[in-house]
Parts: structure tokens; sequence; C-alpha cells
């Protein structure tokens, strides 16, 4: 019975069945690790838990998971009160998975490079090496991916040429497809360079990584146009804002080139690489005048 005295109650009944299903995959690891903490005794696995460092990624944890939920939460909002935030013309999964592309291999550049430090510290106190390879390492390699997963967009166009009310018109703007690709790269890497430093000076930066990358995602038009907040009735200066992250321009020309939507702003383009152009030389710098301490990693 779908509704009881106007309540729908088919929704409430596939998530009560959704969280009951995945109970076992929740509960059952943590039942393991306490069991397998407990061995040496309900002492030692406290006083491990009670540790400074256990303490600070539990609260961290904690802060993380509240401000990622309450994101959601908001997010889903918007989305269901919107609608699908798709471009006119284009289908919702071709949109969204052509700004996916690059912003994958954008996410895997940034945590990957962040930690690129520490994962190798056992070799960077030992051999000398230009230090800067281990963060530029990890673009090569989302290259690679990105490229695999390019491939998989255009299976996906073409089959949607073909069975959908979706006709897909190659241009000139294909041509500009690396542009961007490059300006996503000098952006991952700007920002890795920053916090792969930091990292391996505090520790406690790679907990934070994961929130940081999923707050980008947020700030960025990956499931929704730049339009709708460029056009939205917000002031001026929080356009601005928007338009100094520079996977905007990355994304939204993604989508110009493949599909040849509204022309992207060249403002809003040029904004966008004076801005990875100062976190680049600034991360540049910041990594060589603490590269002296990365000996000393432990």
């Amino acid at each position: 019975m779908r509704h009881v005295r106007g309540f729908d109650v088919a929704r409430p009944l596939s998530i009560g069945m959704l969280v009951f299903m995945m109970m076992p995959l929740v509960f059952l690891p943590l039942l393991s690790i306490f069991i397998f903490g407990t061995n040496k005794g309900l002492a030692s696995f406290w006083a491990a838990l009670m540790a400074p460092e256990a303490v600070f990624a539990l609260k961290l944890s904690m802060v993380t998971s509240f401000w990622a939920t309450v994101f959601n939460v908001l997010f889903g909002v918007l989305m269901g009160a919107n609608g699908k935030p798709t471009i006119e013309g284009v289908p919702y999964t071709l949109s969204t998975f052509a700004a996916m592309v690059p912003w994958m291999m954008f996410a895997f550049v940034v945590t990957q490079s962040s930690n690129s430090l520490v994962a190798n510290r056992n070799m960077i106190t030992k051999v000398y090496f230009p230090r800067l390879i281990a963060p530029l390492a990890p673009v090569l390699s989302a290259l690679v991916d990105f490229l695999s997963a390019f491939a998989v967009l255009g299976a996906m166009i073409v089959a949607y040429h073909f069975t959908a009310d979706f006709k897909f018109v190659p241009s000139w703007r294909l041509l500009l497809l690396p542009a961007f690709v490059l300006l996503a790269s000098l952006t991952a890497l700007g920002i890795s360079m920053w916090l792969s430093a930091l990292n391996a000076l505090y520790r406690d930066v790679k907990y934070a990584l994961p929130f940081l990358v999923q707050i980008l995602m947020f700030a960025s038009p990956v499931v929704y146009p730049a339009a709708k907040v460029l056009r939205a009735n917000i002031p001026q200066w929080a356009k601005v804002l928007y338009g100094l992250n520079p996977m905007v321009s990355v994304l939204e020309g993604f989508r110009w080139a493949l599909f040849g939507t509204n022309d992207v702003s060249l403002p809003i383009v040029g904004l966008s690489s004076l801005m990875v152009l100062v976190m680049l030389l600034g991360g540049m710098f910041y990594f060589r005048r603490t590269e002296r301490l990365f000996a000393d990693l432990a």
C-alpha cells in the first residue's frame, strides 16, 4: 500500500530498507576493529584510544563528517527544489560526466600529490633528488586515467547521438580541450605544492584533505552549470569570488568545447588563469623555502 491517509510511505520505507542493509557494512567492520584492538586488554585499547593523535583524529573525523553531512543535505535540498540543473539541449548525464572527467583528474592529483612527500619519506631522507618530482609524479599518472575516462565520455556521446534526442556537432572548439586540461593540471599542482609541504610539516593536514576536495566540488560547476551562479540574484562580489575558482573555467570550458554551449566568460577565464599563476608561483616559493626541512621527516 503506497499511501496511508495521504502520507507517502514508499520513500521512508525505501530509506529504512537501505539503512538496514547498510548496517552490516558499517557495524561489522567496527566490531572487528574493536575485537582486534581489545586482544591485549581493554586498558591498552583505551590508552591507545586516548592518545593525543587518536583523539585529534577522532575529533577531526567528527567535525568533517558533520560539515560534510550539512553540505550534502543543503545541496540535495537545492537540487530537489530546482530540478536537474542541466544545460539546455544537453542530457544531464552527459553534462555532468563531461565535467566529472577533468574533475576526477584534478581531485586525484590534489589527493595523491599532497601525500607524496610523506608517502615517499624513506626515499627522501636517504636519497637526494629534486623534491619537486614527488608532487609532480601523480600528474602524469592522472593524465593516463584522464585519457581512459575521456574515451568513456566519447563512447557516451556517440551513444546519445544515435539513441537520444541529442546531436553532437564537432567544431574547432575541440582543439582547445588540451588548454583546459593544462589549466586543470596547473591548478591541481599549485594547490598540491602548498598542501604537500604543509602535510610534510604538519601531518594532520591529510585528515582534512577529503573534506577540502568535497567543498571544492560543491564550489565548482560539476553537477550544475556555472550560469546558475553567475546569473543568480547575488551580489557582484560573490560572483567575482566564485570566478576566482580556476575549476569554474576548466569545467565550463570543457562543456563549451564539447557541446558548444554558451561562450565561456573571458573575464572569468582571465581571472581564473591569474589565480592559477598566483597559486603556482606561491606554491613553488613556499615549497622551496620549506624543502630543507623535508630531510627531517620521521
